[in-house]
């Protein structure tokens, strides 16, 4: 791994140091989820926990609506993926949509576990509510409105008793400490804000560093985040030279308390539990705006919402809408969301009497530096989690209550790989290269009001590149800044204003939460193209990538195995290490195999399954059962699971109840499937394609195998396959009980008759190749009995006895007396093929194998 570009801010060194197995910074849900749950996993580990202010201050206090999770009746994690993805304009990443709501369930209950208490109904269940973009009531509350602030006291209390984490409160986080040889991270800097004998700046020493810093709210004017919400984390990751993704997608929360036209700051929130209850959105006149907007009108998605009142409040000429809640009496206000009634009354609204005046304000950062399914970021040994990162589960706009459930989950899934995989506490490390520049702390005012005039709910490409320009120039100081607090702060608003803003200029669609006037609709060439962006010295370069899926490590590693091509059965275990080595990630080429065969079906005309979109519920979720139809052996369950999984986005449930190599009967259920009606019906041909073929092969190939039973041969294939086919062909030879013969071209020889007429005999042709080629296996073709004896001194390893009768193939053996392994082949068929196993040969080669088996009939049944 080549090391990453790396600056840092201008700060005095480290004046003390504390060394920990993992330092974390932050301490909201996603931090000290990550700080507990590796000193749950580690019999040792300790943990130094760093947070800019006290250990209770932080976003996750201040969340009102709830935590989402399928835990209802009734409710399941599929239709919880579903929702996610529709509410992530098509961006979300199905691997890390699939664990998120998979796992979800499981964190919530260790949450609660560890003492949170979530509002129970009267029988003792819990009392759930439904958010927008949410089609099930699955989102726990606690406190009525004040979930956030009971999982902070739970995980706060947790934390406290924990001997094993070293909390450290008042600190910025600065930079990261490296490894001058290869870049990788061995502590961070920060610098304590007047705190007992760790003041000034000093260094905590650790081979991990976890970044879960919260979001960037305060780079905005009007922002639902607390002050220190400014972007730290990010900064100090791209300072690292990690990646950043989808920076461009900030969610604007549609509703948050009007507080007048001059309000700047942390703007009080009204939560959308509210619509959940049933509120709605009207204007100045009392008109319902969002009817006919959206099939969820004020519980749509919020990106939805938000774009609809902003372009409302622009053809009235108004700064802010309304929220009417009359309706609801002075019980439901006190019992269910006595903090936001409060927060109202504050401020001079009484809910009870009036309707209540919002407009949107900067929420939440659906993308962050970017991480794998398990945290890690680009950068070996920083790690993040909660709204610093880019997990990929929000895609292009965040579906409500799901990001305290990101933080949990993916916490664990932090804490989990580093408690398998410990590493000494390394030496104290160096801070990054070049110095950036600061920022002098009177531009954060300019920074905050060009952000909100420009990267707000609605944008243009005109309005972007004046963003990025006068940024550019705020960066380049006219005098020098003296470093201090609130200049590295300014500096860390700043380099995460420029990031979002570049990434924001390059995407030229409306997608989610980032909507462009100048370009009203998403172009769908630009779904698969993410934005990412890095920090080059003190430069934003920004680029779109080909993405390609992340996948369940278990999938991948079946796809992996259909593609490595057992070249000659006898090879050794070595010879097959070294050609795996030239076959790296060779899922990728069933994943891209099963995208052109889905194109078959989907490019043309609207590109769409028209008749399941036009009798389907999008929402719909069923449950599918893939069933063989007729006795046979089965190959091919991870290709029809890969069609599934990309045609569902992830968004699904597998269960196999059969393996490839099986054999099956007629009715027996091979895999069941729950995912979104649509997906399944779009998904069924493919799979089937795919499935019914390879079983046919194997099946085949079983009859074969069963005929020579009791021999010492073997049956293998040929290279008579369909075109991009065969590694599959050859891997249900494989499940079928054959062997395969050679891949390619390239991976053995095979001297044939025109290879012996074109060298000037079989010796010279076998010769040659020996020669040029001294490692690869060899194998000779012969008609005739003569021919042998010249290709076994000139050093063949195999024979091809072509068209031998079952005498003449006796005859062979007797003749070769063991010197090289033997293959009959040509004119085989099942009738024979006993007696002609009977004759001693190693091998019966079957190119009807891979050419014209019949497929096995399997079909999908929807339950």
């Amino acid at each position: 791994m080549s090391t990453p570009a790396q600056t840092r801010l201008d700060a005095p060194g480290p004046g003390w140091t504390v060394a920990a197995d993992v330092a974390v910074v932050g301490s909201g849900i996603a931090g000290l989820s990550t700080a507990l749950r590796y000193v749950q996993r580690s019999g040792s580990g300790r943990v130094v926990l760093v947070t800019k202010d006290r250990l209770s201050t932080g976003s996750t206090a201040y969340a009102q609506g709830g935590i989402a999770a399928a835990v209802a009746p009734g409710d399941d994690p599929v239709a919880h993926m579903v929702d996610t993805h529709l509410a992530g304009g098509g961006l979300s990443d199905p691997h890390a949509v699939n664990v998120l709501a998979t796992e979800g369930p499981g964190a919530l209950r260790w949450l609660i576990g560890l003492g949170a208490e979530f509002d129970r109904s009267e029988d003792g269940a819990l009392a759930l509510t439904r958010e927008g973009g949410h089609r099930a009531d699955r989102v726990a509350h606690a406190g009525g409105d004040a979930t956030g602030a009971e999982i902070q006291r739970a995980l706060v209390a947790a934390v406290l008793a924990e001997e094993r984490i070293e909390v450290v409160e008042h600190a910025l986080a600065l930079d990261t400490l490296h490894d001058p040889a290869t870049g990788a991270v061995t502590g961070v800097t920060l610098h304590v804000m007047g705190e007992g004998a760790r003041d000034g700046v000093g260094a905590v020493v650790a081979p991990a560093v976890v970044l879960a810093t919260g979001g960037i709210g305060q780079v905005f004017a009007a922002t639902t985040n607390p002050p220190v919400s400014t972007g730290d984390g990010l900064a100090l990751a791209a300072r690292a030279g990690a990646r950043m993704r989808d920076l461009e997608f900030i969610q604007f929360h549609p509703t948050v308390l009007w507080l007048g036209a001059d309000a700047r700051g942390r703007q009080p929130l009204v939560s959308e539990a509210l619509r959940g209850e049933g509120a709605y959105l009207v204007d100045a006149d009392g008109a319902r705006i969002m009817e006919g907007v959206h099939e969820l009108a004020d519980l749509a998605p919020r990106d939805v919402v938000a774009r609809t009142i902003a372009r409302t409040m622009a053809e009235q000429g108004v700064d802010h809408v309304y929220l009417e809640t009359r309706h609801f009496g002075a019980a439901t206000w006190e019992k269910r969301f006595p903090t936001i009634l409060a927060s109202c009354r504050a401020n001079g609204v009484d809910p009870l009497t009036e309707p209540v005046p919002v407009a949107p304000a900067a929420h939440y950062a659906s993308g962050g530096a970017e991480v794998d399914i398990d945290g890690r970021t680009s950068v070996p040994g920083l790690w993040a989690v909660g709204e610093v990162a880019r997990t990929g589960v929000h895609g292009a706009n965040r579906l409500a209550s799901n990001s305290l459930l990101e933080g949990l989950v993916y916490a664990d899934r932090i804490a989990a790989r580093l408690a398998e995989d410990p590493r000494p506490v390394p030496g104290t490390g160096a801070t990054a290269g070049s110095v950036t520049p600061l920022a002098d702390p009177a531009a954060a005012t300019r920074v905050r009001t060009l952000m909100s005039r420009h990267a707000g709910v609605l944008r243009t490409g005109e309005g972007l590149a004046e963003l990025v320009a006068e940024l550019d120039a705020l960066a380049r100081p006219t005098a020098p800044v003296t470093p201090g607090v609130a200049a590295w702060e300014a500096a860390n608003l700043l380099t995460t204003a420029r990031l979002v803003a570049a990434a924001a200029l390059y995407r030229t669609e409306s997608r989610g939460s980032h909507q462009r006037a100048d370009f009203p609709e998403p172009r769908p060439g630009l779904r698969i193209r993410p934005v990412v962006v890095r920090l080059e010295g003190d430069t934003a370069v920004t680029t779109a990538e080909d993405w390609q899926p992340s996948l369940p490590s278990a999938l991948v590693a079946e796809l992996d195995a259909v593609s490595f091509p057992l070249a000659g059965a006898d090879r050794s275990p070595e010879a097959r290490a070294e050609f795996s080595l030239s076959c790296t990630a060779p899922h990728l080429s069933h994943v891209e195999l099963v995208r052109r065969a889905l194109s078959e079906d989907l490019t043309a005309g609207p590109g769409i399954d028209v008749t399941s979109v036009a009798t389907i519920p999008a929402d719909q979720v069923r449950t599918a059962q893939v069933v063989a139809r007729a006795d046979g052996t089965v190959s091919g369950l991870p290709l029809a699971e890969l069609v599934f999984w990309l045609v569902a986005d992830g968004a699904l449930e597998v269960t196999r109840t059969a393996r490839d190599g099986d054999a099956v009967k007629r009715g027996d259920v091979l895999m069941t499937v729950t995912a979104r009606t649509r997906d399944l019906l779009t998904a069924e041909r493919t799979a089937l394609n795919l499935l019914t073929h390879m079983s046919g092969i194997a099946t085949a190939t079983r009859s074969w195998v069963d005929a020579v039973a009791g021999t010492r041969a073997r049956v293998r294939d040929s290279r008579k396959t369909r075109p991009g086919m065969r590694a599959l062909e050859k891997y249900a030879v494989r499940c079928g009980g054959g062997v395969n013969h050679r891949y390619g071209l390239s991976d053995a020889g095979l001297v044939k008759d025109n290879h012996v007429v074109a060298a000037g005999g079989v010796g010279e042709a076998v010769r040659a190749v020996r020669e040029r080629f001294p490692d690869l296996p060899l194998e000779v073709e012969v008609d005739r009995l003569d021919q042998i004896e010249d290709a076994i001194a000139a050093g063949a390893e195999e024979i091809l006895l072509d068209n031998f009768t079952v005498d003449g193939l006796r005859a062979a053996v007797a003749q070769v007396g063991g010197r090289a392994r033997l293959e009959s082949s040509g004119g085989l068929t099942l009738d024979v093929a006993g007696d002609v196993a009977r004759t001693g040969v190693d091998y019966l080669a079957v190119g009807a194998l891979t050419h014209s088996s019949p497929a096995l009939d399997i079909a999908l049944d929807l339950l």
